[in-house]
Order: structure tokens, then C-alpha cells, then sequence
């Protein structure tokens, strides 16, 4: 599968962290660089879901002032935004990084620690994971075995470039065969339907953002437009996007995803 770049959305001063970041971006991030709050706030708003934001949370900001607001406001328009934070840990304090965990931020990046290439190359493919990290932390009484999850990585990290089931199948190194029967062994829905599913689920979690118009939402996820995703959250759920959102909508489809998991788990014990 060819890998498309994410974007990569920096707004840092440290020009040593630019240029160390630049590096460790190579082929898989796109580096965009932004210069201040509004500047950020407009590139999160139309990204796609797959970008990433790597902040100074204190730009801006007088020194002993904390983290800025300015942060604050745009985790709370965009909650499902994944955003990485560059610090020195050691003098900000602990009340800081509570602060932040709690605002939403997805990775704290310590800048005199997290300083080589393959560090930071790590650091920044590790919140590649972090939509999967919030499905799979739903509360539900499904358990997924751990080929159930390769799988579903391997989903996310498929939606996330815009590929297809052929492309899932051979980021496993699999035929497209072997991953409809690994699939079915592990009772999750056929490639195609499970990679629907996963582009729904980032949909969901868009449109609970109310900074995201239910337009961006479709475009973001890859659609023509409004009717384009109404037609595909109607294959997955009975309700429109206005309806997801009034509802909660990253929690109604992620329920009526492990629900259909249930279903296809008492379907194969009742082969049994």
C-alpha cells in the first residue's frame, strides 16, 4: 500500500525542534507550519482526520501564566483533533501536565529527552493509534483477541490514507482471500463493511466537534458532500447527521459497531 503523508501541523519557536521534526516527518507526514493560535485552529478545521498538531502550549503565553486558553478553546471546538504538546517538563510543573491531560491532549513531548530523529519519528507515529485507542477503550462487553485487533489497526491505519480492502489485506502482507477468512475467524464484518465502519466512526467523532460543519465532516471523511455521507451513516445507523449529534454521535455509532460485533459472535457460536 502506498502510504500517503499526513498532514502535520507545527507551531513551535524552538528552531532545533523544527528542524529535528522536519527530519523525522520524511514520507509520512506533510509539515505545515503555522505561527499562531488562529493560524492553528483554521488548519485543524480543515484537515483530515488522519492530521496531527504539535504545539507550543505556552505560545503566546507571559512565563508562570501556564498553558494558554487559546489551546483550551480549540480541544473543546475540535475534541477529536490529535494534538502533541512540546515541553520542558521539568520546569512546568505537575499542575501543567495535569492541566493538559485534561484538556485532551494526546502526547506530551519532552524536548531536551525525546531529541533524536527515531524518537521523535516514534513519538509522532504513536498518536497515529490514538483513534483506535478510544474505540477500543469503549465500554463494552466485547472481547477482541489480539488478531481481532491487528486487524482493526490495520483498519484504521487504511481509512486513515484513503485505501481500500486490497490495501488492508496488504498491509498485512495477506490476499485479499486470507483477510476476508481472517476476518471471519476473528468475527469481525467483511473487510470492506469494517473499513465502512471505521470511516463512520471518524465521521461520528468529527460531528461531535462543534467546530466542524456537517460539510467539512463529509469532505474530511472523503465524500462528495452532505447527501454522499448521509447515504453511508445510513448503511451503518438509522439517523442522520443532524440526528448523530443531538445524540452523541462518536457514542451511537461506536455502540452500533460492537453491537454488530455481538451479533457476528453469536452468529459464529451458534454455528458451533
Amino acid at each position: 500500500m502506498r502510504i500517503q503523508p499526513r498532514p502535520l501541523l507545527l507551531m513551535h519557536e524552538n528552531r532545533l525542534l523544527r528542524e529535528r521534526v522536519r527530519r523525522a516527518a520524511r514520507d509520512r507526514f506533510r509539515l505545515i507550519a503555522v505561527d499562531d493560535w488562529d493560524e492553528l485552529r483554521e488548519g485543524i478545521s480543515q484537515a483530515p482526520p488522519a492530521a496531527i498538531a504539535l504545539v507550543d502550549p505556552y505560545q503566546g503565553q507571559p512565563e508562570g501564566d501556564g498553558p494558554s486558553l487559546e489551546l483550551h478553546d480549540i480541544l473543546t471546538s475540535f475534541p477529536s483533533a490529535t494534538v502533541i504538546v512540546a515541553m520542558d517538563t521539568e520546569s512546568s510543573g505537575y499542575r501543567d501536565l495535569w492541566l493538559l491531560g485534561e484538556w485532551g491532549i494526546a502526547e506530551v513531548l519532552q524536548i531536551y529527552e525525546d531529541t533524536s530523529q527515531g524518537a521523535l519519528r516514534r513519538r509522532l507515529l504513536s498518536a497515529r493509534a490514538q483513534p483506535l485507542r478510544r474505540l477500543l477503550a469503549h465500554d463494552s462487553t466485547i472481547q477482541l483477541t489480539g488478531r481481532a485487533r491487528s486487524i482493526l489497526d490495520a483498519a484504521v491505519a487504511t481509512v486513515m490514507v484513503g485505501g481500500y480492502p486490497k490495501d488492508m489485506a496488504r498491509s498485512l502482507r495477506f490476499s485479499p482471500s486470507t483477510m476476508l477468512r481472517w476476518c471471519e475467524r476473528s468475527q469481525l464484518p467483511t473487510p470492506r463493511r469494517l473499513l465502512l465502519w471505521m470511516r463512520m466512526l471518524f465521521a461520528a467523532a468529527l460531528l461531535d466537534d462543534p467546530g466542524h460543519s456537517v460539510f467539512s465532516v463529509s469532505l474530511a471523511c472523503g465524500y462528495s458532500g452532505d447527501q454522499a455521507l448521509r447515504r453511508a451513516l445510513k448503511s451503518v445507523v438509522p439517523h442522520s447527521p443532524t440526528q448523530l449529534r443531538k445524540m452523541g454521535a462518536f457514542e451511537t455509532v461506536s455502540q452500533a459497531f460492537f453491537d454488530e460485533l455481538a451479533s457476528l459472535r453469536d452468529l459464529d457460536q451458534d454455528r458451533v
